[in-house]
């Protein structure tokens, strides 16, 4: 696919490739060149930083440790 770049240093990417990506409007990009070709990547942890602070813990579990050990089980050597 081609795009041409505009007079203010912005290109579009294709619809397409986007939606693969799952690139919506505020996704953080890095660029880089990498042996003469310029490399753009999705920033991973963006989607997780987005998240943190959003869920709440199930009334009666005082911490995701807690929780954790309601759903799994106590590990070996669990000091709790």
């Amino acid at each position: 696919m081609e795009a041409t770049l505009a007079e203010r240093g912005q290109v579009v990417i294709p619809k397409s490739m986007r939606d693969q990506l799952g690139l919506t409007p505020g996704t953080l990009l890095t660029f880089s060149i990498e042996d003469g070709k310029l490399v753009i990547r999705k920033k991973v942890d963006d989607a997780i930083s987005r998240a943190r602070g959003k869920f709440k813990l199930a009334s009666g579990f005082e911490s995701t440790d807690d929780a954790m050990r309601a759903i799994r089980g106590r590990a070996p050597g669990d000091p709790a």
